[in-house]
């Protein structure tokens, strides 16, 4: 199974392909948006700046998303899942990807000030409801996180985490996810959610 690892220099994949290389599956990293014409699934991965996004340019949102239009399955990781929403107070005038309503936002500007940011460490997963992303993944599992912003609770969220506030862990529509944590780090819940992905390509 080719699954394509969009490399858009925000943060280090190689943690990335270790887990997914643990399961069996075989990634790529397209140097083009037309090499993903062969991939089986797609995953945007990303740590930092939503500006860095800025490097996913129109090319390669095309490309992306005439993937997910004929079916292949999307996931966005951390910075990648915040990209999935329509956008990010972090970088007010670059758009996301749009495949997911709603804006990202600084964690506290609803108004809890004494929250610590970054969310830095484990915490749990409040599953909302059932989605085929976590699948076997019971509710109250650790994960591990590191991030300033998240994405709002919608009617895509599969599970919320509480730090001050809850926000978004988990976000799942059809064949198209995400995660604000870092599966690659959290364990076997981790690699049980990339699992859970890969059963959908």
């Amino acid at each position: 199974m080719a699954i394509a690892l969009i490399d858009y220099r925000a943060g280090n994949l190689t943690s990335v392909r270790k887990a997914f290389a643990a399961l069996g599956a075989d990634l790529v990293t397209p140097e083009t948006p037309a090499d993903l014409d062969t991939a089986e699934a797609i995953v945007v991965p990303g740590v930092g700046h939503f500006g860095a996004t800025r490097a996913l340019g129109t090319d390669w949102i095309e490309g992306i998303l005439a993937r997910v239009g004929e079916g292949r399955p999307l996931l966005g990781i951390c910075l990648g899942m915040q990209w999935l929403f329509e956008g990010s107070e972090e970088a007010p005038d670059l758009p996301g990807l749009g495949l997911l309503s709603g804006r990202c936002y600084r964690l506290g500007d609803a108004g809890q000030s004494a929250v610590k940011v970054p969310h830095v460490g484990w915490n749990a997963l409040e599953l909302q409801r059932d989605a085929s992303i976590v699948e076997g993944i019971p509710s109250g599992a650790q994960v591990y996180f590191t991030h300033s912003y998240v994405a709002p609770v919608t009617g895509d969220s599969v599970a919320l985490t509480d730090h001050g506030e809850r926000f978004s862990s988990i976000v799942q529509r059809g064949h198209v996810a995400g995660v604000q944590f870092h599966p690659e780090k959290s364990g076997e819940v981790g690699l049980q959610v990339l699992r859970n992905f890969l059963s959908l390509a």
